[in-house]
């Protein structure tokens, strides 16, 4: 394994597709122009072997690749218009005017093996201003490069499947566009992650294929290598992916573009055979199941399946009906699919507003369509919509409305009165449909409408690929229930829960319980100990920056508590109750001044009552007002932090920032995973979701979790499980700096403290193992903090200790990488020493001038300050910072020396790097990298003045040093003075170019300064060797500068 490095990986990977059947080519054994991103022989073969019996001529299969080539746009759109032809085919009209025309596909979908897979590496390609780059693989089926691969080594500690995405969709997007018009999807790889995406996805929306098929375990490191090449790679299956499994909007403005994940991939194709399997009039109109863990993509799922079913032949177009249970996620879904007519391929994707106008529709139509509609559309009217057969009903969430087909018998006055379940009333409507399910938590009686689970995605497997965040459980009951005998009421009620089963409401007794439950949970008494130790709870996260964005949701258990519960909290909280845009230490910018609303701190979110009383039913809204309160609480900066909520709010509503919920409500088991799982959205600096219980709901909430989720562990961790982290890593910190005096920083004065804080960053950073040991150390003991920061089984004296750790390494994430993405989440006091600490030291210009270097940080007086700086290690890790900020600010004015400087500044920073662990010898070394650094600094201003004495400008001299530096290149000798008339000369050709503002995309503009630069070189009798040389470094340069050039 000790070289294995890029290119063992690329030739493993090829031997793996070669396995799967793909013919190997090294790019340089392919005839070619470099520019050419097409292997045009292999389409040529392809359609002439397609299409042999059509008879098409070779200037018909030029014509058809040439309209490939032409299709222009920005890469978003040629890409999108290239994957359209590829999946749907195109009509190609025939020189010969009397021949018929002919529908072309450039990939035969039906027979996988008509088609010429071909994986390359060593593939060189030409791109703008001639670069020349080579992706590290790329699969090419027809000639037509659908996938390209790029892989970082696993071996080397300092490079990350982060680069290799950079790479991709940085460098090469700029470089080699061309490729990417093709693309399907991307692989970057390191052998042990492997993940792949869309090229327009952000690096977090990459995942792994864990699969080969959909019963096998997943598998991760270096077997999932070998998973994602045959589960994903496959040869049917790639063409699968490609066809129907990457969606492009009708419209984005954000260049959006998905490609399926492996769990949505193996659900639509497995529900696709099953409706087929079980479609009437042969089949029992049960399409099954799906049961998706909440919050993995279901939508998508349904999206894919929709088209899927849309575009089959099989089915010859289908009517398709989306049922879902309420309005919020409606709007959410209905966005969704009323904005992808074109992927779907289906022209009437609408959203249905009444019953009447959904029998209009289907009354008018035989086949296609695609209707989403509400459950609540199908009450008591038992008119017929439509007997056809042909009609797929794929229902959402299914367990909540769409099961009940048993009928509830009420006895009134004036006789038996029979009501009937929302899925009776379904069925009756459209009694030769073939149904199918997709839930979060099956109730039993799912399965007799929809049939079996056909396919599940459990919250484990969902955790574990990333998708969403996994959960802690903290009990807080026993704090505010007041007697014992109230908490063994509340088991008991469980208990007699579980013996009814999943139908207990229709049960009067059970009615009662829930009255008797309520008259606890309402107790005031009890609500004002909930209430206090809730506000006690919150503070205490949010003082101790343990949440993302402070935003939580408590849920009562009726609307009588809920209020009841917000009158408490404001009267000891007034000030939560005052409307304010943002919390006071808010940055907006425009956008946000746009969208933010003046909001209270906390609100009560639900329907308003016509019973309500006058302030209650002021405060909660219209559903407008309501709509409001939605984006307000989406919003990251709002001042809306915490909304109280009974039952809305509770499913299908997504806020990535939400990571507590507070349930002080008996719920029952399938709406309690979709309650709990609102905290489980992935958000960055987010890294479990809280639930904190006020009632007791642990069991319950074990058996559901066992129930619904094939969760593999009992149970979620609980908080003690944080506790014991935290305590085990004070440990390890505790014998790292049991060298170190610490005591002035929690006895000693404010200056001292600081004093105290810089000492210790120096000391951190004795060793490189020291340093990465402690950071990681202390991240792991922030993490668990984040979510037990309010035990008390944490001494003031340990969290002392926490704070005192966390500002270490809060400067030292500031020295190395700029500002620290968890500064944010940090306690205030913290925080406000920290600020001191820096500034105490003069460091904090030197990190703000990070953000707009100003012209200073060359002065005298500003390198006297660093120079004042006293501890080495930290005088050095400004002084690369600064450097290497200032150098790739001059590299935009003057490329080639920037380059230059670059290059010495890693020579300095690699010794630094490398220095050995004994301490006396350190400091030597210390000082002479610091005088080296500060020296660099000095040339580098001197290098950014000289042109002054030169009598030239700014931009005259990077063209000297160009001159200059092929000169050295190729060791000829030229005389100064020339060069610098030539430097004039060569700015007055480049203004003259560079006065159209498109002209850096303008090929005839560029070619027309490659000849004046030719004339102008010969003119001047400058070397010939180097034509493109100089042409290429001095566009580069005129590039770089008019961009960059106030």
């Amino acid at each position: 394994m000790a070289n294995f490095n890029e290119h063992a990986l690329e030739m493993s990977i090829m031997e793996l597709l070669k396995d799967e059947g793909y013919i190997y080519v090294s790019g340089d054994q392919i005839h070619r122009e470099r520019t050419e991103v097409l292997l045009t022989d292999d389409l040529k073969q392809y359609l002439y072997n397609r299409y042999a019996a059509d008879g098409l001529t070779p200037s018909e299969v030029e014509s058809i690749i040439l309209m490939l080539r032409n299709i222009s746009g920005t890469i978003y759109e040629a890409n999108k218009a290239v994957l359209k032809l590829l999946c749907d085919g195109f009509i190609f009209n025939r020189e010969d005017r009397t021949q018929k025309d002919l529908y072309i596909e450039l990939i035969d979908f039906d027979t996988p093996e008509n088609n010429i897979f071909k994986a390359v590496n060593q593939f060189e390609i030409e791109g703008i201003n001639n670069q020349l780059r080579i992706p590290d693989g790329i699969v090419f089926v027809n000639g037509i490069p659908v996938v390209v691969f790029e892989f970082k080594s696993a071996v080397k500690e300092n490079t990350t499947i982060m680069d290799a995405y950079r790479q991709l969709t940085v460098r090469y997007r700029r470089d080699i566009p061309e490729i990417f018009k093709y693309n399907a999807f991307v692989v970057i790889s390191d052998g042990a992650n492997n993940k792949y995406g869309s090229f327009f996805s952000p690096y977090d929306f990459f995942y792994a294929w864990r699969k080969v098929n959909s019963d096998d375990k997943e598998l991760d490191g270096l077997n999932s290598l070998v998973t994602m090449i045959k589960g994903l790679f496959r040869k049917d299956r790639l063409l699968d992916v490609i066809k129907d499994f990457v969606y492009f909007p009708d419209n984005s403005d954000s260049d959006l573009k998905i490609v399926c994940r492996y769990p949505q991939f193996f659900a639509a194709n497995k529900l696709f055979e099953n409706i087929k399997a079980h479609m009437r009039p042969t089949g029992d109109g049960k399409g099954g199941t799906y049961f998706g863990a909440t919050g993995c993509g279901k939508s998508y799922t349904m999206l894919f399946l929709t088209r899927k079913l849309m575009k089959s032949k099989f089915f010859s177009s289908p009517t398709i009906l989306l049922i879902t249970d309420r309005t919020d996620l409606d709007d959410q879904l209905s966005k969704l699919f009323v904005g992808s007519k074109k992927y779907i391929g289906d022209e009437t994707v609408v959203s249905i507003e009444s019953r009447e106008k959904l029998r209009e529709e289907l009354q008018g139509r035989e086949s296609g369509g695609v209707y989403l509609t509400t459950i609540q559309k199908f009450t008591e009217d038992l008119q017929l919509l439509t007997d056809r057969a042909n009609v797929i009903c794929i229902s959402d969430e299914a367990h909540r409305s769409q099961i009940n087909l048993d009928q509830k018998v009420r006895v009134t006055e004036t006789g038996v009165e029979r009501k009937y379940g929302f899925a009776k009333y379904l069925h009756d409507s459209l009694p030769n449909a073939t149904y199918v399910g997709f839930t979060g938590t099956p109730v039993d009686g799912t399965l007799e409408v929809f049939g079996g689970v056909v396919d599940a995605y459990t919250m484990t497997e969902a955790v574990r690929d990333g998708i969403t965040v996994n959960l802690v459980y903290d009990g807080r009951a026993a704090r505010v229930m007041l007697d014992n005998d109230k908490v063994k009421e509340i088991e008991k009620y469980y208990a007699q829960c579980e013996q009814e089963g999943a139908n207990e409401y229709q049960i009067e007794e059970s009615q009662k319980a829930v009255a008797k439950m309520e008259a606890i949970i309402g107790d005031p008494d009890i609500l004002r100990a909930v209430a206090e130790d809730f506000i006690n709870h919150y503070e205490t996260r949010v003082r101790e920056g343990a949440t993302v964005a402070g935003k939580a949701l408590f849920v009562c258990a009726n609307r009588y508590i809920a209020y009841d519960f917000y009158k408490i909290v404001t009267e000891l909280r007034p000030e939560w109750a005052e409307k304010k845009i943002c919390s006071d230490d808010v940055i907006l910018d425009d956008k946000d001044k746009k969208e933010l609303k003046p909001m209270e701190k906390i609100k009560l979110v639900m329907t308003r009552n016509k019973d309500d009383e006058k302030d209650l039913f002021d405060m909660l809204g219209t559903k407008d007002d309501r709509k409001e309160f939605d984006r307000q609480f989406k919003n990251p900066k709002s001042n809306f932090k915490i909304a109280i909520v009974v039952d809305m709010w509770l499913t299908g509503f997504d806020v990535p920032e939400l990571d507590t919920i507070y349930i002080d409500k008996p719920i029952q088991q399938h709406t309690l995973i979709q309650t709990i799982s609102r905290v489980n959205r992935v958000c960055e600096g987010k890294d479990k979701g809280l639930i904190v219980d006020y009632i007791g709901i642990k069991k319950n909430m074990n058996t559901a979790l066992k129930k619904y989720t094939n969760f593999e562990s009992e149970e979620f961790e609980g908080v003690e499980q944080c506790v014991t982290i935290v305590k085990d890593q004070l440990e390890v910190l505790g014998q790292m700096f049991h060298n170190f005096n610490s005591k002035d920083f929690f006895v000693g004065s404010p200056t001292e403290q600081l004093a105290c804080l810089n000492r210790a960053v120096e000391y951190v950073q004795l060793s490189d193992e020291l340093e990465t040991r402690f950071m990681a150390a202390v991240k792991r003991m922030k993490q668990a903090f984040n979510l037990c920061s309010s035990s008390e089984n944490i001494s003031d004296e340990e969290k002392d200790y926490i704070h005192f750790y966390c500002a270490v390494r809060s400067i030292l994430f500031k020295l190395t990488k700029g500002d620290a993405p968890d500064i944010s989440q940090m306690n205030a006091r913290v925080r406000e020493m920290l600020e001191g600490a820096i500034q105490s030291d003069g460091i904090e210009e030197l990190f703000e001038s990070g953000k707009h270097i100003a012209v200073d940080i060359f002065s005298d007086e500003y390198m006297d300050k660093i120079n004042a700086i006293q501890l080495p290690n930290t005088k050095i890790k400004i002084l690369q910072r600064l450097l290497s900020q200032a150098i790739d600010e001059f590299k935009k004015v003057n490329k080639i020396m920037g380059v230059e400087f670059a290059d010495r500044l890693k020579k300095v920073v690699d010794e630094y790097n490398n220095r050995r662990r004994d301490e006396a010898y350190a400091n030597e070394v210390l000082d002479d990298v610091a005088e080296q650094l500060a020296q660099l600094l000095e040339e580098l201003k001197k290098e950014k003045n000289s042109f002054q004495s030169m009598g030239i400008d700014y931009e005259e001299k990077a063209f000297y040093d160009i001159l200059k530096a092929v000169s050295k290149k190729y060791e000829f000798e030229y005389p100064d003075d020339k060069m610098v008339e030539l430097a004039k000369r060569i700015k007055i050709i480049v203004d003259d170019k560079s006065k159209y503002t498109d002209w850096a995309t303008r090929e005839d503009i560029k070619a027309n300064l490659q000849v004046d630069l030719i004339l102008l070189l010969d003119e001047f009798d400058y070397p010939p060797v180097t034509l493109d040389d100089v042409y290429k470094e001095v566009l580069e340069q005129a590039e770089n500068f008019k961009k960059y050039a106030k």
